[in-house]
């Protein structure tokens, strides 16, 4: 496993955005783990997820791109701090651009779109926190390619949690990418974080002992995909 991944999965956990516990989630599963991209507040930790996702689009799709979509809300800092990151790292100038969840009906810049206006031709890569069934993927590119004539490149998000999606047969990765055409890729997968951090102290204390463990493998054993 790169640095970077390793690295990564230890400042989820440190910046409180990675959890292990009880959990129910909007699906209504109840999950041994928890990922919120909203615990990311300070400059320090919007500098760093922007390098790692940087570094995961420049890995997975490489830099033939022209602009970053980050769907609202999540998204809109995502967005922003990659494109920062991709000029730092790789000095690739990209462009940011959003949805609104209103339409702005005034001013120069009225519409649903926020930061850069998508047109014939761009390259877009898609920002998301994480995906767990796809839904917000439904949403969002229907937004992205009524907008312009654009060419997605690929969707990118910080944790693959490697569950069965919809249709419950393969991942929610999987499904987007056999229903729209476009790779899904993440900075991590879950089998990463449980292979970093299983027996292994961050900050003083294990994060993931034989209880946590055994508590994921139940889960995948009902949620993740057959082999």
């Amino acid at each position: 496993m790169e640095a970077y991944k390793q690295e990564f999965i230890e400042f989820m956990v440190q910046s409180d955005v990675l959890k292990f516990g009880e959990f129910t989630l909007k699906s209504g599963r109840k999950s041994p783990f928890f990922m919120n991209a909203g615990a990311y507040v300070t400059g320090y930790q919007l500098k760093k997820l922007g390098e790692y996702y940087a570094r995961a689009i420049h890995d997975n799709f490489g830099l033939d791109f022209d602009v970053l979509f980050g769907p609202a809300y999540k998204g809109i800092p995502l967005s922003v701090v990659t494109a920062i990151a991709m000029h730092d790292l790789y000095g690739k100038e990209v462009r940011y651009c959003s949805n609104r969840k209103e339409v702005k009906d005034h001013g120069a810049d009225a519409g649903n779109l926020l930061g850069y206006e998508l047109q014939d031709g761009d390259r877009v890569v898609m920002v998301e926190d994480v995906t767990t069934s796809g839904k917000s993927i439904d949403e969002t590119y229907p937004i992205v390619t009524g907008a312009a004539n654009v060419e997605v490149k690929g969707l990118i998000v910080s944790l693959n949690r490697m569950e069965v999606g919809k249709g419950g047969v393969v991942t929610a990765q999987q499904e987007i990418t056999e229903r729209y055409g476009f790779p899904v890729a993440s900075i991590v997968s879950m089998a990463e974080v449980v292979e970093h951090l299983y027996g292994r102290e961050v900050d003083g204390r294990v994060v993931i002992d034989d209880a946590v463990k055994a508590a994921l493998d139940a889960y995948y054993e009902q949620y993740g995909v057959k082999q």
